[in-house]
C-alpha cells in the first residue's frame, strides 16, 4: 500500500487538502495529515474561514521516510508558515533528496522553494508564485497541470480534477497504478 503524507497547517485552501485525500483514499492509498501541532487545522475557501479539519499527525511525531509519496497544498497563509519551520523544511526535504514523488497545488511550492525542490523542474503555481519560482530556478507554465518526472504541480482549485488524476497516476495507486 502507497503512504502519502499530506503536510498542511493553519490556513490551507480547505479543497486543496480534502479532494487530494479523497482521491488517493478511493485509490486505496493510505493517507496521513500531517501538520505543526495535533488535534485540528483551519481550513480556507479563499479568503474565508472554512472547516476545522483533522490531523492524523504532528510534524514531530512521524518521520517522513515513513511515507512513500508527499502532497503539499494550497492557500497563502499554510506554506507561508510551513516554508518558515525548519522541521516541515527538513520534512519536505527528503521527499526531494530522495526522489520520491511530490504534488504541490497553488502556494504549495513555496514551501519546496525553501527544500530545493524547484531547481531545474518545469512547474505552475498560483499565479503571484511565478516570480519566486522563476528566481529559484524553476521553469513556470501557466498550465491547469504540469508533470516533470516525479513532480506534479498545479495551479488553483479549479485544476483539481486534472491535478488528483494525475497525482494518482504518478504516485502509482488504485487505478492510475503505472507499470512496473
Amino acid at each position: 500500500m502507497v503512504k502519502v503524507a499530506v503536510l498542511a497547517t493553519d490556513g490551507v485552501e480547505q479543497v486543496e487538502l480534502t479532494e487530494p485525500v479523497k482521491a488517493l483514499r478511493a485509490a486505496s492509498a493510505k493517507v496521513s495529515v500531517i501538520s505543526l501541532k495535533n488535534g485540528q487545522i483551519q481550513g480556507m475557501n479563499h479568503d474565508q474561514k472554512g472547516d476545522m479539519l483533522a490531523v492524523d499527525h504532528a510534524l514531530g511525531s512521524v518521520s517522513a521516510e515513513a511515507f512513500d509519496a508527499l502532497v503539499l497544498p494550497g492557500g497563502v497563509a499554510n506554506p507561508d508558515y510551513l516554508r518558515v519551520d525548519p522541521k516541515a523544511v527538513d520534512f519536505v526535504k527528503h521527499f526531494v533528496q530522495a526522489g520520491k514523488p511530490i504534488a504541490a497545488i497553488c502556494h504549495g511550492p513555496w514551501t519546496l522553494i525553501e527544500a530545493g525542490g524547484v531547481k531545474g523542474h518545469t512547474m505552475t503555481s498560483w499565479p503571484s508564485l511565478r516570480t519566486d519560482l522563476t528566481n529559484a530556478g524553476a521553469m513556470w507554465q501557466d498550465k491547469p497541470v504540469v508533470v516533470d518526472g516525479k513532480l506534479i504541480t498545479s495551479r488553483k482549485p479549479g485544476d483539481l480534477p486534472d491535478f488528483c488524476r494525475e497525482m494518482v497516476k504518478l504516485f502509482g495507486v488504485g487505478e492510475g497504478r503505472q507499470a512496473a
